[in-house]
């Protein structure tokens, strides 16, 4: 059974598309609004350091973990339901993590929150590649981008914010009167889609979720497991799984969770090798420098976060615009020119991390980062999505995203040892572990530590940097993607 298919045609599809950008940019601020508010949860809950990152490791696994079936959801059961869904089960959630009375209850309604996400993630994707003409395609991509810019710096602002005001537990309830709203408008304007009749590929999907599972939980965990055997043992079983899974698809046709034959697409394939080198370095290099910032600095976290505000506001006025220019031009150059300027950008941030600079240089660098954003998110989709056909629309969204998300996971792990290497180094084991060996540290920091402090947080943020600047080079390898005026 299917509904009448939505088009472009019959009803304008931009008011579906900004009221799903409300959900999906609540929902990529909370990948990020944690981080700011951790000092404040430990407290106010006496959890241990180990149950506040579980706070955002159970947000992370749960989010990233479905990512690959909740599209399929999408394809079988209609985008619009599965997004309410997810909505739905994200603003519930929310307001669950505000009135947690203990770590262990904050833990489990994040993960909660994580599932919600990953309901709502691929969904926003899929709709637009459904109903959008591909002449108009770039401009929604423009407004996706512009969405996905604002909202991984909104987080850290927000936070900052809402902590100094409120307590900890107000980073979570502001989203229940957002979800609200998000659910109201989504039911009001986001279209009744066509559904797949397709069978569901339990195999795949339970070899999916073994191999995501272990290869994220084991990433995740190496710094706590010291990368012993139990981490080696988890990384084998998700690699072995996620082999078995490629094969099984191999084997169903149409009826594969993840079509293979996305990958014969060579733009798709290289694009999200080069999404996930954007996901580990925007999910990671501001981490050291808000460290630096408020421990050598003294600046409070919303002085801090206010740094880099300026990036927000510049993606989310131009990418609008990148996005209408990707579909008269070819979107590769201004991908490779947005991830070059993220890597000069994040090198700056690596040369002005000393107690000789003014950390409020950060503004301007904050500005060419905002730019680069403009031209990372949008045309980068536009490059993975612009040939795809409508069937593959919610597949080809989720597998996109997990890139994202597993880059993401891959960076917060690698940032982690490389903090705890580089203050060993700079430091001296003894005195790394006393100012937290990188893991978690506030508080004042003796003047004579400042310096190499300061020094290892600069070397930590080169990292990211030449991560996205990889992404650069790939990126070069995309064909040209021909405009819709040709």
């Amino acid at each position: 059974m299917s509904t009448t298919p939505a088009t472009a045609t019959s009803a304008s599809p931009w008011p579906a598309l900004w009221s799903m950008m409300l959900g999906f940019f609540m929902i990529l601020v909370d990948s990020t609004i944690v981080s700011v508010a951790i000092p404040a949860i430990s407290s106010g809950l006496d959890a241990t350091y180990n149950e506040v990152i579980w706070v955002n490791s159970a947000y992370l696994l749960a989010y990233a973990v479905p990512l690959l079936i909740t599209g399929r959801l999408g394809d079988r059961f209609g985008p619009r339901t599965i997004y309410l869904i997810g909505l739905a089960l994200f603003t519930a959630s929310s307001l669950a993590c505000g009135l947690a009375s203990s770590a262990a209850a904050l833990i489990t309604a994040r993960a909660f929150q994580g599932l919600g996400g990953a309901l709502v993630t691929p969904q926003t994707m899929s709709v637009m590649i459904r109903t959008f003409t591909p002449k108009q395609r770039g401009s929604a991509m423009g407004v996706w981008g512009a969405t996905a810019g604002l909202a991984t710096v909104t987080g850290p602002l927000l936070g900052g914010v809402l902590v100094d005001a409120g307590g900890w537990p107000w980073i979570f309830w502001v989203n229940v009167p957002v979800g609200v709203v998000g659910l109201i408008l989504a039911m009001t304007f986001v279209p009744k889609l066509e559904q797949t009749n397709r069978r569901f590929d339990w195999a795949g999907m339970a070899l999916s979720a073994i191999g995501m599972f272990c290869l994220v939980y084991g990433i995740q965990e190496a710094q706590h497991f010291g990368w012993d055997w139990r981490v080696w043992a988890l990384l084998a079983v998700g690699a072995v799984a996620m082999v078995l899974f490629v094969r099984w698809q191999a084997s169903r046709g149409t009826d594969a969770l993840v079509p293979l034959e996305l990958f014969a697409n060579r733009n798709f394939a290289l694009a999200g090798g080069v999404i996930a080198t954007v996901g580990f370095a925007v999910s990671t290099f501001a981490i050291p420098w808000m460290i630096y910032v408020q421990t050598v600095q003294e600046f409070t976290p919303t002085h801090a976060a206010l740094l880099i505000l300026p990036s927000g506001a510049v993606s989310f006025f131009l990418s609008p615009a990148i996005g209408r220019l990707t579909n008269t031009h070819d979107p590769k150059p201004f991908a490779i020119a947005g991830l070059t300027m993220a890597a000069i950008s994040i090198g700056a941030a690596a040369l002005i991390t000393t107690p000789a600079v003014d950390a409020r240089w950060m503004y301007a660098i904050s500005v060419l980062y905002g730019v680069a954003n403009s031209m990372m998110w949008g045309p980068l989709s536009m490059v993975a999505t612009r040939n795809l056909e409508r069937h593959l629309a919610g597949s080809g969204s989720s597998v996109y995203n997990t890139m994202r998300q597993i880059g993401a996971v891959i960076g917060s792990a690698a940032i982690a040892a490389m903090m705890s290497a580089q203050l060993a180094r700079q430091l001296g084991e003894d005195a790394a572990a006393r100012v937290g060996g990188g893991a978690s540290i506030s508080g004042p920091l003796p003047e004579t530590l400042h310096e190499p402090f300061a020094a290892a947080m600069s070397a930590t943020i080169w990292l990211p940097g030449a991560v996205i600047a990889a992404g650069a080079v790939l990126a070069c390898c995309f064909h040209r993607t021909q405009s819709w005026s040709e």
